[in-house]
C-alpha cells in the first residue's frame, strides 16, 4: 500500500499541466516561479499569467521500470523483495514493469509478474554472474529511454567483461535511462560489494547503495520525479 501510495502521487507531481481544472491541482511553487517577473510590488503580490499544475488521473503509461536482479547466492533476501515489489509496480497502469533474473543467463520473469510466488518460484539462487549479459538483455526492452527506470539490484561482482558492461550502463545513461544500482534491498547492514565497480559508475553519475524495503517506495517517487537522492534520509546504510 506504501509503495502504491507513493508511486502514484510521484506519477501526478511528475505530469504537468497548464490548465489545472481545480486549485488542488496546482502546483504553487512552479507557477510563482514561471511567474516572477510578473510580480507587483506596490502590491506585494505575483499575478500569474500562466499556471502550472498536476495532471492528475492520467490512464497511459507515463513510466517504464526495468528491475534486474541478481540471483548470486549473497542476493537471496534482495531478490525476494524485488520479486514482491515488482509484482506491485506491475499492477499500476501507469507504469509498464519489466523483471529480469540473472546469474550467468537471463530469466524474462515479466510474466509472472501477475503473482509474487510464481516470481519466486522462477528465480534459483546461486551460480556466477554475467551482469553485462543482463544489461544488454535489458537494453533492448528499453522503448522510451527519458521515461525509463533502470534498476540494477547487484553486489556488483562481475563474472562477465566489466568493461562492455560500463559501456553498456554509460550508453544507456546517454540515451537518457535513469539507472540507479541498488547493492542490496533487504533489511541488513551494508552490504558486500565491488567497490571498484561502485566507484567507475557514480564516476559516470549513476547512484549506487544499500536501500531497506520500508525506503523502497522513497526511492522510487525520488526516481519518477527525478529527485536528487537523501541516502542519509531515506536509504539504507550503503554507500
Amino acid at each position: 500500500r506504501r509503495t502504491l501510495t507513493a508511486v502514484s502521487g510521484a506519477l501526478d507531481r511528475s505530469a504537468r499541466t497548464h490548465r489545472p481544472r481545480r486549485a488542488a491541482e496546482v502546483d504553487w511553487n512552479r507557477t510563482i516561479r514561471a511567474n516572477l517577473r510578473n510580480y507587483l510590488p506596490e502590491r506585494k503580490t505575483v499575478v500569474p499569467s500562466r499556471l502550472v499544475g498536476y495532471a492528475r488521473g492520467q490512464r497511459a503509461v507515463q513510466r517504464e521500470v526495468v528491475l534486474a536482479v541478481d540471483q548470486s547466492g549473497s542476493m537471496a533476501a534482495s531478490v525476494v523483495y524485488a520479486g514482491v515489489f515488482a509484482a506491485v509496480l506491475a499492477s499500476m497502469r501507469s507504469l509498464k514493469t519489466s523483471f529480469v533474473a540473472f546469474d550467468t543467463a537471463v530469466a524474462d520473469l515479466t510474466d509472472r509478474l501477475h503473482d509474487p510466488v510464481e516470481v519466486l518460484f522462477g528465480t534459483q539462487l546461486g551460480g556466477g554472474t554475467d551482469i553485462n549479459r543482463a544489461v544488454a538483455y535489458c537494453q533492448r526492452l528499453v522503448t522510451r529511454p527519458a521515461d525509463t527506470i533502470f534498476l540494477l539490484v547487484s553486489d556488483l561482482y562481475e563474472g562477465g567483461p566489466r568493461e562492455e558492461m560500463l559501456r553498456r550502463i554509460a550508453a544507456m545513461t546517454a540515451a537518457g535511462v535513469q539507472v540507479i544500482v541498488l547493492l542490496a534491498l533487504s533489511d541488513e547492514g551494508t552490504p558486500q560489494y565491488d567497490h571498484d565497480n561502485a566507484a567507475a559508475l557514480a564516476a559516470m553519475g549513476v547512484p549506487a547503495f544499500a536501500c531497506t524495503p520500508d525506503a523502497f517506495p522513497g526511492l522510487m517517487a525520488a526516481a519518477i520525479e527525478r529527485r536528487s537522492y537523501d541516502q542519509g534520509r531515506i536509504f539504507g546504510s550503503g554507500r
